[in-house]
């Protein structure tokens, strides 16, 4: 078992990575649950696959699991939905002291998370991711949030879970859309940070795809050490450390946004088609070469996602694109920092970026490739 610090003052906590984590769930978590009911948040296609799992390890301890099942997909990440989950909780009794059950991707786990931060003022909860973008990425780090009308994760809150089980095991059940989804998570790490992990990415990427463990393991501890790092620097984004976590994400929330949200997009395939994009920018501005951009392109193609914006069949201008950024989160003062590259392992915040030039950027590429 790999199992990696996160260091924050007063509040660190371990990710565990391993295989057969969620059948000793019970084991893992310890004295963190104080009560014998034990309240689980998942979705239906989780459930299908863990809910037993999980359920037997907790009864032959002595537990009393009690599940929340909601529908699947980002449409979870709502008012409505935080409302159901909120009364759901309330009505079992959660305390300020106990811990909630995060069984499932990014979408349980922001959400969950989210609610445990305003629940009582904030209680507990324990991250058990089940898809490799949420192992490598939203599982760590505190970030929680639902979505509203006027974007991604707009409303939220930043509170650390109080440990992260991420079983190898759950990744054997995904879709491979939903394994390269995660896969552009991991490649991330690389290109803003690593150039010798973003080769071992490209040489060893179809490994961790196609289900080879010891690729899986290396690339999701690889990952969570990286981002531990950065949290550890900078919890709450506002030295620009934990900014960088951002690769091609403002880039991807639009055009997610311009996909309404949908399986049309995955969150994964936008933050690629996001990084190719901010790497073509870089070379625009004259950071980078166009041959790096490229490679950029080519990692993300070799691993089946997407590298063209034209593919994606969007009936709109780079304008339009441009305008759904105006709602980004990280808009300070009118003006939208983006993270771009030097070279690839060597991401920075640029907060001269013109969203006019942007949105001729987006323009040129709708039209190209």
């Amino acid at each position: 078992m790999a199992i990696i610090p996160v260091e924050l003052a007063g509040r660190s906590y371990e990710v565990r990575v391993a295989s057969g984590l969620l059948s000793d769930v019970a084991g893992q978590c310890g004295k963190l649950l104080r009560k014998k009911r034990v309240p689980i948040v998942t979705d239906t296609n989780v459930a299908q696959h863990w809910r037993d799992t999980v359920a037997q390890s907790l009864g032959d301890a002595g537990y009393e699991p009690h599940f929340l099942v909601l529908e699947p997909g980002e449409g979870a990440k709502s008012w409505q939905v935080l409302e159901l989950v909120m009364d759901w909780l309330l009505a079992e009794e959660v305390e300020r002291g106990d811990h909630i059950l995060a069984l499932g991707g990014g979408v349980i786990g922001d959400l969950t998370g989210f609610a445990a931060a305003i629940l009582k003022r904030g209680c507990g909860f324990i991250q058990l991711p089940t898809t490799l973008l949420a192992q490598v990425d939203s599982s760590v780090g505190g970030k929680t949030a639902i979505n509203t009308s006027a974007g991604k994760n707009l409303v939220g809150a930043f509170h650390q879970p109080a440990l992260v089980l991420a079983d190898l095991d759950t990744l054997d059940t995904l879709p491979a859309r939903e394994m390269r989804a995660g896969y552009a998570e991991v490649i991330k790490y690389g290109i803003l940070g690593d150039r010798d992990f973003f080769d071992w990415c490209r040489a060893e990427g179809p490994e961790v795809v196609t289900g080879g463990k010891s690729a899986q393991e290396f690339a999701v501890t690889q990952s969570v050490k990286a981002k531990a790092r950065i949290v550890a620097e900078d919890e709450r984004e506002t030295t620009g450390a934990r900014a960088l976590l951002n690769l091609g994400h403002t880039f991807g929330h639009a055009l997610e946004a311009q996909t309404g949200f949908s399986d049309r997009l995955l969150h994964g395939e936008g933050v690629a088609l996001g990084m190719v994009l901010a790497a073509r920018y870089s070379a625009r501005r004259g950071y980078i070469s166009d041959a790096d951009a490229a490679l950029v392109a080519a990692a993300m193609a070799s691993a089946g996602l997407p590298s063209e914006i034209s593919a994606l069949g969007l009936n709109c201008d780079g304008a339009t694109l441009a305008g759904h950024m105006l709602h980004d989160k990280k808009m300070d003062a009118g003006t939208l920092p983006f993270v771009l590259l030097r070279s690839i392992g060597e991401a920075f915040l640029d907060k001269q970026v013109s969203l006019e030039d942007v949105a001729e950027f987006l323009s040129e590429e709708l039209q190209a490739h």
